[in-house]
């Protein structure tokens, strides 16, 4: 009997770690793809000139998905799809409880998940701890793709935390968090673009999606600029909660991108990057 349990858990052991092991390398292969398209739209088609040449700041804003993703894989590998997995097979979770169909749960788990990181982001904003951590990616003095993955350790680390506690929470099937999770990825890279999008086009674009023109208000150094558009994926938060901001006070050509704070070459560098939690303001 021992056996036959022990072997079981080996499955399902296997099963779990097989799964894990392909949502991984399907977010690796999205983010690669994606990144090439939006850094080949960029080059062709700038939105902005640049404070710093790109083989300047890139390798070192790119070291830190490298770290972090190192850092992820060390200490807790697909810790998002392991907590939707063990709520599955429990039943934990809020939509399998009010016994939302299957069928349902896949698009309300991706949208609950999407409204929290929502919140989550505010509050990065608002606990002075946690916008320490935060402020690695704002502090980056220009604004194109990769200051859409330019996000400090700790950071990852407390974002990390609380969707899996929300995971669970939700009951969200791994599927889901799978296509979230690529999802965040590709947006964040999209809205973060230093790519020319016609006003026109943007104008409608805006209700469908987070562009980049809607979400570099949110990276401008004037505070109040600093703290609206601080959604991800669903463009109707910010509009709902009364965080929204059509345009910056000063236009998009003229715009400060960063903080007032951090402005030196110097900062770009990753050692500085990595440090910045922990100096002075």
């Amino acid at each position: 009997m021992r056996k036959r349990v022990r072997r079981a858990a080996i499955r399902a052991r296997k099963s779990v770690d097989a799964i894990v092991a392909n949502a991984l390398a399907l977010r690796v292969a999205a983010f690669v793809t994606f990144f090439a398209v939006i850094a080949a739209w960029e080059a062709s088609a700038p939105r902005r000139a640049r404070c710093f040449e790109r083989i300047k700041r890139w390798p070192n804003n790119l070291a830190l998905p490298a770290v972090n993703n190192s850092l992820l894989i060390l200490v807790s590998p697909g810790a998002e799809v392991g907590v939707a997995l063990m709520a599955q097979i429990h039943g934990w979770g809020l939509l399998p409880v009010l016994g939302v169909p299957p069928w349902a749960q896949g698009v309300i788990a991706v949208v609950l998940l999407d409204l929290a990181i929502y919140g989550q982001h505010r509050i990065f904003h608002a606990v002075p701890i946690l916008w320490r951590a935060h402020r690695v990616h704002h502090a980056d003095t220009d604004f194109d793709v990769t200051t859409g993955v330019r996000f400090h350790p700790l950071e990852i680390a407390v974002s990390t935390a609380f969707k899996c506690v929300v995971i669970a929470a939700i009951g969200a099937q791994p599927i889901a968090v799978i296509v979230f999770e690529i999802l965040l990825n590709a947006t964040s890279m999209f809205e973060h673009a230093n790519g020319r999008v016609p006003e026109s086009v943007d104008r409608w674009l805006r209700w469908i999606l987070i562009t980049p023109d809607m979400h570099r208000v949110h990276h401008s150094s004037v505070v109040e600029e600093t703290n609206s558009n601080f959604g991800f994926n669903i463009p109707y938060w910010d509009r709902l909660f009364g965080t929204y901001r059509a345009q910056p006070a000063a236009g998009h050509d003229a715009m400060q991108i960063g903080l007032e704070i951090f402005r030196s070459a110097d900062e770009i560098r990753l050692d500085r990057v990595l440090m910045q939690p922990f100096r002075s303001s």
